[in-house]
C-alpha cells in the first residue's frame, strides 16, 4: 500500500529561543512524519521539556562540541534501521550532519558550512560539500535512494536571491559555490522545489534580520530538499512555507508517496 509522508526541514537558530516563542506551535496542527533541524545551538540536556509531546518515536541529536553553535536534529515518527553523524565528513565536530536510513531510502539533515568570515572557511565549505557528495555517491553505488535537506547556505541561481548582481561576491552566491550545486544535479539530484513549480519568482527561504528584509521579501532560497531521480515519481509536492517565523529562517518540505 502506498503511503504519502511528510518530511519539513527547518533551521530554527536556536531551538530554545524558538519554543520559548511559541514558535514550534504550528507542528501540531501539521505533524510532519520527519522533522529535520539545524542550527539547534544546544545539547541533549538543553532541550526544551516535551518539545514534541512525545509525538516522535525517535529523536537524533548530532549537537556540536562547541557550546550554543551549529547541531542538527531529526525528530521522526517512522522507525529508523539505522542512525549517524558523520564524522568523516564534519571534520570539525559542529554537528553538522544526521543521517538515517529508512530500508532502501537514505535521509540526510544536514547544515553545511557558512563560508562568510574568511577563505579559510569557504575552503572548509567547499571540501565538506565534496565530501559529503562523495558519500552520497558511495550509497547510490550500493543502491540507496538519497533525500537531503537542510541549510545549503547557497542560492542556486539568480531566481534564489532578491539580489543575485549586488553578492555576486559574497559568499553563498559565489560562482565557485553554485557550481557545486550544478554538479549534485548533474550527479541525477533534483532540487524539488524547482521540479514542482519551476522558475517561480520571490521564493526564499531566508532574510535578514536587518532592513526588514523580511517584511519586504528580500530574501534568499538556501534552504534545499534535493532527492536522487530515482525518487522523482515519488514525489508529490515541495513547499516552502513562508509564513512560519520565529527565525530568519522559514521552513521547507516536502511530500513523497513511498
Amino acid at each position: 500500500m502506498d503511503h504519502t509522508i511528510e518530511i519539513i526541514s527547518w533551521n530554527v537558530n536556536g531551538i530554545r529561543a524558538v519554543a520559548e516563542k511559541g514558535a514550534f506551535d504550528w507542528l501540531e496542527e501539521r505533524r510532519p512524519h520527519i522533522l529535520c533541524l539545524q542550527e539547534i545551538k544546544a545539547m541533549s540536556d538543553q532541550l526544551p521539556e516535551n518539545l514534541f509531546a512525545n509525538r516522535y518515536a525517535t529523536l537524533t541529536i548530532n549537537s556540536a562540541e562547541k557550546k550554543g553553535y551549529s547541531g542538527t536534529l531529526i525528530a521522526t515518527a517512522l522507525e529508523p534501521v539505522l542512525t549517524d553523524i558523520r564524522s568523516d565528513i564534519d571534520l570539525l565536530n559542529e554537528g553538522r550532519i544526521v543521517e538515517h536510513h529508512y530500508g532502501e531510502i537514505v535521509l540526510f539533515n544536514v547544515y553545511f558550512p557558512n563560508g562568510q568570515k574568511d577563505e579559510e572557511r569557504l575552503a572548509y565549505k567547499l571540501e565538506f560539500y565534496d565530501r559529503f557528495l562523495d558519500y552520497c555517491q558511495l550509497l547510490r553505488s550500493e543502491g540507496k535512494k538519497i533525500i537531503i535537506c537542510g541549510d545549503v547556505n547557497t542560492a542556486h541561481r539568480p531566481i534564489d536571491l532578491k539580489n543575485p548582481k549586488s553578492n555576486e561576491k559574497t559568499s553563498g552566491f559565489l560562482p565557485i559555490e553554485r557550481a557545486w550545486i550544478d554538479k549534485l544535479i548533474a550527479h541525477g539530484y533534483i532540487d524539488t522545489f524547482r521540479h514542482v513549480h519551476g522558475d517561480k519568482e520571490n521564493q526564499y527561504s531566508w532574510w535578514s534580520y536587518r532592513f526588514s528584509a523580511r517584511s519586504k521579501n528580500v530574501g534568499w532560497r538556501i534552504d534545499y530538499f534535493f532527492i536522487s531521480d530515482d525518487l522523482a515519481e515519488s514525489l508529490e509536492d515541495a513547499f516552502i512555507l513562508q509564513h512560519i517565523t520565529g527565525s530568519d529562517h522559514c521552513p521547507v518540505g516536502i511530500r513523497l508517496k513511498l
